[in-house]
């Protein structure tokens, strides 16, 4: 599916009017495919993702593997815009509880503490079909390619389609 507008999109929450059931649910799931190649160019999609779906009243956590990984987003999110801050904290397990709307974690994440869960990690967590609202965000470089490709693999083994945004087809 290609888009005309460089924002990320859909924007959480949104569903298709009159949709049935099953097409709701697919809503709510959504592959982000850049164009660009690099590390900082998914994280950048990511922290704008959190933006908006935190300014439109969402709880949203990140999933990373590593703890480099998750210092990194940590440093774009304090500095992403220079009118606003994105309450947010690093989460390194699941022992530690997140009071911050935006929650940055290194474990899988609970389905009944996040509105909104951005996948950046390599492993999809195993109950995906349970996020209110899922993004998948990977950058054009095989080896995430191919990661992107398991898990979108694993959601339809789900039951879930989720939305592909390839901005790899732009013109």
């Amino acid at each position: 599916m290609q888009e005309n507008n460089p924002a990320p999109s859909p924007e959480p929450g949104s569903v298709a009017a009159g949709a049935s059931g099953q097409e709701d649910r697919n809503q709510r799931y959504w592959f982000h495919i850049l164009a660009q190649n690099t590390p900082a160019a998914r994280n950048l999609h990511a922290a704008k993702l959190v933006d908006k779906a935190w300014q439109q009243g969402d709880r949203v956590c990140v999933v990373c593997d590593t703890m480099q990984h998750a210092e990194e987003l940590d440093d774009l999110l304090w500095n992403f815009s220079p009118d606003a801050f994105i309450p947010h904290s690093v989460v390194p397990d699941s022992a530690t509880t997140c009071s911050d709307p935006v929650g940055i974690l290194l474990h899988p994440p609970a389905p009944e503490d996040w509105d909104t869960v951005i996948i950046l990690s390599a492993t999809l967590p195993a109950d995906a079909n349970r996020f209110k609202r899922l993004a998948l965000v990977a950058h054009n470089d095989p080896n995430v390619l191919n990661q992107a490709r398991s898990h979108f693999k694993q959601l339809r083994a789900l039951g879930i389609e989720p939305r592909v945004h390839d901005q790899r087809k732009r013109g």
